[in-house]
């Protein structure tokens, strides 16, 4: 059995990448599917799952590529809804991987149809748990996200109590816990920056783990100091429920070399955003009038999601030479895909 965590820091997020006995499962991947294409190739294996968490808010998930280029089966867990074909996986249903088990454990809280997959390996031993945005090292994941009607945060909250107590707490304790994001991420307030850890040092730890600690402590804690959430987060939950356009088509669309000339009319003659993402320090020596500028070097795509409220947008772009295909994959893990060109030397 081989894991492997693959971390987008720009995110803070984790994927996973399961293989045994020439079949996988992927855990949470990003848009770009082409690193995983790789590593199956690279362990000569079959994709047989991928493996979701639950509706991400914080990117769009590379679910929909992944499954047409491979046939592998996308699981979420219970109450899931989307307007793709998924397998409504059940509490408690045992996937086989080669030689080992992907044990399903619904954990509503973060979201209703969280889930956490847990690992049984060839031995019958509990390994692995991929916990999503249930459980985080140092931290626990916000139960503000998914309110809707009756269900309030304090409602979520509790259920997140009774998923921690009920379906995590009570694994073996050196269970390896793989997390869904680490510090510097949006979905937590108290997110550590170790992004792998064994369950027992977490029950000593976590804040929200703790033994003695009722239910209505727990909700209070957990909801006291969340800052709002970003903008873009809901859109992207709902970009992950829909059968959106292939990745391809998006670089496609942006990889579009544009001339001065073009370029010029272009920003004339429509409604479309200059994005310039250079350094600041280069940005500030001279730069198109209207253009707004997001360097690329630190957390790019949560802060496009922050202060480009519209993921319809057409943007066209000034980066560094060689950096397009860069540019144009991080917008669209947050849902922007109608980068429609770039300006061209």
């Amino acid at each position: 059995m081989k894991i492997e965590q693959i971390y987008t820091g720009c995110l803070a997020q984790g994927a996973y990448y399961i293989e045994s006995n020439g079949e996988a499962a992927i855990v949470d991947p990003l848009r770009e599917y082409k690193p995983y294409m790789d590593r199956l190739h690279k362990g000569n294996a079959k994709l047989k799952y991928v493996l979701e968490t639950h509706f991400h808010a914080d990117f769009v998930s590379g679910h929909l590529d992944l499954a047409r280029h491979t046939g592998a089966q996308i699981v979420y867990g219970p109450s899931a809804k989307a307007e793709f074909k998924f397998h409504e996986a059940k509490d408690n249903e045992m996937l086989p991987l080669g030689n080992i088990f992907i044990k399903v454990l619904h954990t509503p809280g973060h979201t209703m149809e969280s889930s956490c997959f847990l690992v049984i390996d060839e031995h019958g031993k509990e390994h692995a748990l991929f916990s999503g945005d249930t459980l985080f090292i140092g931290d626990v994941g916000r139960p503000d996200l998914a309110q809707k009607g009756t269900i309030t945060q304090e409602v979520l909250a509790g259920y997140l109590y009774d998923s921690l107590r009920n379906k995590i707490m009570t694994l073996q304790e050196d269970v390896i816990v793989y997390p869904g994001h680490g510090a510097g991420s949006s979905c937590g307030k108290n997110m550590s920056n170790e992004i792998i850890d064994t369950l027992g040092h977490q029950l000593k730890n976590n804040y929200a783990l703790r033994a003695n600690m009722s239910k209505e402590e727990f909700v209070k804690e957990v909801l006291t100091g969340l800052m709002p959430p970003p903008a873009y987060f809901p859109k992207n939950a709902a970009m992950n429920k829909m059968d959106s356009q292939s990745f391809k088509e998006v670089i496609e669309r942006g990889s579009r070399p544009l001339d001065v000339d073009a370029f010029k009319f272009i920003t004339d003659e429509s409604d479309v955003l200059i994005l310039d993402t250079r350094d600041p320090d280069e940005f500030v020596k001279g730069f198109i009038p209207g253009s707004i500028n997001i360097g690329l070097n630190g957390n790019f795509a949560p802060w496009a999601g922050a202060l480009i409220p519209d993921l319809k947008q057409e943007i066209v772009l000034v980066t560094e030479p060689g950096r397009e295909e860069e540019v144009i994959t991080r917008l669209s893990r947050v849902g922007f895909d109608y980068t429609i060109g770039y300006l061209d030397g």
